[in-house]
């Protein structure tokens, strides 16, 4: 007989391997800029290396204060139960992105996130490359 405990068990470790190259260490976009290297560590241990140009970019559209409070990269959680949206739980890249015009200002968070079409997530990371990232939940 089929139980769903073991595929459930090793769903999550699969998910644990494919986060491995998710930043671990989350420093302020202040932070990164004034840094000569900007960079951080993934949760498998291996160096995490910013884009300054993507850096300048993203701070070039935020107001005043903004890159002092928000972490990089910005993180876009999925998961199997919701198959075409990501949750975005960070308050300060929640504002950076309505700041930067990725989300509508219409847009709130309810129980600390928001969700945000997988489509829009993963064209937020190609369009900023080592700012935002997509990890499994």
């Amino acid at each position: 007989m089929y139980d769903d405990r073991i595929l459930q068990r090793w769903l999550r470790l699969e998910a644990g391997r494919m986060n491995d190259g998710v930043a671990a260490e989350r420093p302020t976009l202040s932070a990164l800029l004034e840094s000569a290297r900007p960079i951080s560590v993934t949760r498998g241990g291996d160096e995490y290396l910013y884009d300054p140009a993507v850096l300048r970019a993203v701070a070039d559209g935020l107001p005043a204060g903004l890159a002092r409070r928000l972490r990089l990269p910005i993180l876009c959680f999925t998961s199997m139960d919701v198959p075409d949206s990501c949750a975005v739980t960070d308050r300060h890249a929640f504002e950076a992105l309505q700041a930067l015009g990725e989300i509508s200002a219409l847009r709130e968070l309810h129980d600390g996130r928001v969700w945000i079409g997988r489509a829009i997530a993963y064209g937020l990371v190609a369009k900023y490359p080592t700012a935002v990232q997509v990890a499994f939940a």
